[in-house]
């Protein structure tokens, strides 16, 4: 079959199908913005050590990031998404044992069990999605599926804080609320594997096709693709600063107003940010700009975001969040379809690769957490150790500036 070069009506069930998918990886992700400050209390954990919660997450995705495309290749898109579902029930199961252990390293496995499930779904919808319409509307589509799984980034810690409590972190209250997560991704499980998705592949996918594009006519390796190459490592980087806010919140805010009642609402200034800027993508794109321009001005406004959140006094630095989440909502609609564009036979091998770059997530944030460690004078990091290591963001922002302005276009060069 080859891409779809329009939206049609029977197309609307398996976008809202999908939709629920995004939800489920934003929930998966966004538990770690909660158990972050949560395991640190339970368990004494330093800043940086604490941050080993989304590198046990982000890490699948770099180890299995290409055994997904394998996957997907064999059985398909829709039946990856199943297994994707029982995997990340597994994981969300492990949490159990692992409290009543009262073990730590224990979490790590759970989580990273969780993150190879959440690498497998996303090595599925995303290339689905992209290729379930027209190219020049992608980023829209992924703006829509965007909504839905940050809207998730802020219901998983609200979901958590009904059993635990950040001030009087029991691991025992875990047991209850991951019982009623597995049960809901198995019951997911069971849905998708009945539910109307249509089998789709990009123009030239399969390797009885010729590829359909004159650029990849001849190649004999994903590795041959740079404008692929840059997209991976800007992918990586945007990955990284898009968690990063997601993970620090809570910190950041306790660091910045004290420790008042209710920490765990301050995650919804992420939320918010991010879902404001995918709105502005649906309404804007490609009606009044096109994706690549406004990926261009998103990423310069990242860059006075991480400013603003550096330099502001702290109180008002920490509203800067709203601004650098706004700026990060169309990085991803915007760089994967830049990113996997003319690869033909190799787009299940070009996406296996771009999601091995949610790796990212796991990296800066851990760079920032053990920033925070190196520069604190005292026992408790301040709120002005959290505002320096913010630096991090900076040179991420560029480097996605450049890809937005030139780095795509050596596909063309090539």
């Amino acid at each position: 079959m080859n891409q779809k070069t329009k939206e049609t009506p029977g197309y609307v069930i398996p976008l809202i199908i999908v939709g629920v998918m995004f939800f489920v990886m934003g929930f998966g992700v966004g538990i770690s913005g909660f158990l972050i400050p949560a395991l640190k209390s339970a368990f004494s954990l330093t800043t940086g050590q604490s941050y080993l919660v989304t590198a046990a997450i982000f890490s699948a995705f770099v180890i299995f990031g290409r055994p997904t495309g394998w996957v997907i290749k064999k059985i398909g898109y829709r039946r990856s998404m199943v297994l994707a579902f029982l995997i990340m029930a597994l994981g969300m199961w492990m949490f159990v044992p692992s409290s009543r252990a009262v073990s730590f390293p224990l979490f790590l496995v759970a989580l990273f069990v969780q993150g190879i499930g959440n690498t497998l779904l996303q090595g599925s919808v995303n290339p689905y999605i992209t290729i379930l319409g027209p190219e020049n509307t992608a980023a829209v589509r992924l703006s829509l599926m965007g909504i839905m799984n940050k809207l998730a980034w802020w219901i998983a810690p609200v979901f958590l804080a009904i059993f635990i409590d950040l001030k009087d972190v029991r691991i025992d209250d875990v047991v209850l609320p991951f019982y009623i997560v597995t049960g809901i991704l198995l019951v997911l499980s069971i849905f998708i594997y009945f539910a109307p998705l249509p089998e789709v592949s990009a123009a030239g996918e399969d390797d009885e096709e010729a590829p359909e594009s004159s650029y990849a006519k001849g190649k004999t390796s994903v590795l041959q693709f740079p404008h692929l190459l840059l997209g991976v490592l800007a992918l990586f980087l945007y990955v990284g600063i898009e968690t990063l806010p997601m993970a620090s919140v809570i910190d950041f805010a306790r660091a910045a107003f004290g420790d008042v009642p209710n920490l765990e609402s301050y995650s919804k200034f992420v939320t918010l940010g991010m879902v404001l800027g995918y709105i502005f993508v649906v309404i804007a794109i490609p009606r009044f700009v096109t994706q690549k321009k406004a990926l261009i001005g998103f990423a310069g406004l990242g860059i006075l975001a991480s400013l603003l959140l550096i330099y502001l006094p702290p109180r008002l630095a920490f509203f800067a969040i709203l601004l650098a989440t706004f700026s990060n909502a169309l990085m991803w609609p915007a760089i994967w379809p830049l990113a996997i564009k003319d690869l033909g036979k190799f787009t299940k091998a070009g996406a296996s690769l771009l999601v091995m770059a949610i790796v990212g997530g796991a990296i800066i944030p851990l760079i920032f957490g053990f920033i925070v460690d190196a520069i604190k004078t005292g026992e408790e990091a301040l709120v002005a150790d959290y505002q320096a290591a913010y630096w991090v963001m900076v040179p991420c922002y560029l480097f996605i500036l450049y890809f937005a302005a030139w780095g795509h276009k050596v596909r063309s060069r090539s």
